[in-house]
């Protein structure tokens, strides 16, 4: 597989920190998911940053208060260290308290968050284009952005962190500064260094991530390819099991050598930080030795200092180090919000008009013409017809003639880049969107075989009934699916697929029968079936299409088939041909004019002789 030309480059500390600006959209929807979980998160988070400071500063007092018991006469303990002690062992167990519900309300939170972005990202991507989900690009941005429902969720739990960091880190400043002002600033000296080293290795590491989004789309598909029960088969009798290994053990290798090489250099460069750290920390730890046996400082001074400096120094760490990493997140917080950004193309007029109801006239096509992005090759091209209102019409043509296209543009998946539509006299593009789509129904032949139950499966043909068990009922009765319920051992509440226990697989035409149940849930006044019997034995095609002229009747449809035996019941038959439209009339005027249609038809006669 060629790759693209996408190497991401290494991302400035200007443009990490101008990404910082996602964060208060991010906390909005954070804040959206659970107002009450994001509160009490906030408010534990300010009670747990005073804790550290109170521990040491209460430990300082008991220590000084031992010594002082040590000097008197008697040693006897008084109420006082008592109550000290006390005092310390409650906010040790309230810390520790503090920290595990912490734990589960931000978990609780982050779980929350993933379910809600995941949902607004399903609810996003139902308004897009059905051409953008047609484009590589496009799926690299929904891959990004599927990833940030999980990885962001951490996000919160480390802009919190910060925030007890800073005041943390502020309140043992200050207790530090009393002492000796200098000791904060060799501190500072031996962590800027690690802070700079951590932030040039995120930004490596977010470089490679988005690099390496098209090839993990890819590793994601060989996986799939290589243990699916839907694969299997194909890949047996082809023998492919060892090309798509090999394929996948190069991928993985060359994601493991660039995640090791950076891997490799972040920990030796991190070592060497480190060492600085360490470096002055005992120097630091040196000079409060050497003040209290010159006995400036009290030996409750010493411990408080010393714990002061150790903990300054981790939270410093953190506060610099979670700085890199939450301006980091924040760039791919962009990836996340980058994704709805994207707009559809397709939408509803300003002011839309209302699908008529009836269709009076029907469909003009008026030189109409489309093709697929990154295609220099038209699929549809100087399209000219008239779809009465009422008229069943076949569309006929060999494979790559246009004619699943010439059915999308119909229900509007597609927009014609030429021409246009017309609906009784009106651009189909003035119509309400939702309220055209609602009046089409259609089955095409690739349709989904959801992995739910025998009811549901019909239901999705029109989910708002989803409920009504008699209309579900009665489009399994009239396209013969109905046949399949006495054999499955649940019924019509049967899971159908693989996927989970208990389901039933059912054979390709089983399958179709369901399908063509979808087209009647929907009193669509436009049916549109593409290929609707491919997989039906010719009994089962003759039965399902006794009960289809019931299904139109009064309505206009549209049928493509391969097979004459059901092109010939449509009022006129449009025969297509890269994409334009070489004939249309009826069967037999087709059949007279000795056009491509007879040839068709001729040469598929020959075959039952």
């Amino acid at each position: 597989m060629k790759k693209p030309n996408n190497a991401a480059k290494q991302l400035s500390i200007r443009e990490r920190l101008n990404a910082l600006r996602y964060l208060p959209e991010f906390f909005r929807l954070v804040w959206a998911s659970s107002p009450v979980l994001m509160v009490v998160s906030v408010i534990l988070r300010l009670i747990k940053a005073v804790f550290p400071f109170l521990l040491l500063y209460v430990g300082k007092l008991v220590i000084d208060q031992v010594v002082a018991l040590g000097h008197t006469p008697g040693g006897r303990v008084d109420n006082n260290l008592w109550k000290l002690i006390g005092f310390e062992f409650i906010l040790a167990v309230l810390s520790d308290v503090l920290t595990r519900v912490i734990t589960l309300t931000e978990g609780l939170l982050g779980d929350t968050f993933s379910n809600y972005s995941s949902i607004k990202i399903m609810a996003h991507a139902a308004t897009l284009d059905l051409e953008q989900f047609e484009d590589a690009q496009f799926y690299d941005k929904l891959e990004r952005a599927r990833q940030q429902t999980v990885g962001r969720t951490m996000l919160l739990a480390q802009v919190m962190s910060q925030i007890q960091d800073i005041i943390t880190t502020g309140l043992l400043i200050s207790g530090l500064l009393i002492f000796n002002a200098w000791v904060i600033l060799l501190l500072a000296v031996c962590i800027i260094p690690a802070f700079l080293g951590e932030s040039y290795f995120n930004d490596k590491t977010y470089s490679l991530s988005r690099k390496q989004t098209p090839e993990r789309r890819e590793l994601d598909y060989l996986r799939y390819l290589g243990a699916s029960d839907e694969t299997a088969k194909e890949i047996k009798i082809f023998g492919l099991a060892g090309f798509i290994t090999e394929r996948f053990k190069k991928l993985s290798k060359q994601f493991y050598d660039d995640n090791r090489r950076i891997s490799v250099q972040r920990t030796i460069w991190g070592s060497f930080f480190a060492l600085l750290a360490s470096l002055g920390y005992f120097g630091a730890y040196v000079f409060v030795i050497i003040q209290i046996v010159q006995g400036k400082i009290s030996l409750g001074q010493l411990i408080f200092l010393i714990g002061s400096f150790r903990q300054l120094r981790a939270s410093m760490e953190s506060v610099l180090t979670r700085f890199s990493t939450v301006s980091q997140s924040a760039v791919y917080l962009k990836d996340f919000y980058d994704f709805f950004h994207i707009k559809p193309r397709i939408q509803s007029a300003d002011n839309p008009l209302p699908f008529p109801n009836p269709i009076v006239t029907g469909f003009v096509f008026e030189n109409v013409g489309f093709r697929y992005q990154n295609s220099e090759r038209w699929a549809n091209r100087y399209l000219n017809f008239t779809l009465h209102a009422g008229e069943k019409l076949a569309l006929v043509g060999e494979n790559g003639a246009g004619k699943t296209t010439l059915v999308k543009l119909l229900a509007r998946l597609y927009d014609p880049a030429e021409g246009r539509i017309l609906l009784d006299g009106h651009d189909l593009k003035e119509y309400d969107l939702y309220d055209l789509r609602k009046n089409v129904g259609v089955i095409f032949q690739d349709f989904l075989r959801y992995q739910m139950t025998f009811s549901q499966n019909i239901a999705a043909g029109n989910i708002d009934e989803m409920e009504n068990d008699t209309l579900i009922r009665s489009s399994a009765q009239l396209s013969l699916a109905d046949q399949l319920v006495s054999r499955l051992p649940n019924g019509y509440h049967q899971m159908l697929g693989k996927r989970f226990a208990g389901g039933v697989e059912l054979s390709g035409g089983e399958w179709q029968k369901v399908a063509i149940a979808r087209a009647y849930m929907r009193q669509a006044q436009l049916v549109i079936l593409d290929e609707p019997t491919s997989a039906l034995d010719a009994r089962a095609e003759y039965e399902v299409f006794e009960r289809f002229t019931e299904l139109t009747r009064g309505r206009t449809a549209v049928l493509i088939s391969h097979r004459f035996s059901t092109v010939r019941m449509a009022d006129r038959i449009l025969v297509l041909e890269k994409g334009e439209a070489l004939e249309v009339g009826s069967h037999a005027e087709l059949l007279a004019s000795g056009g491509r249609y007879a040839e068709l038809f001729n040469l598929q006669a020959m075959g039952y002789q």
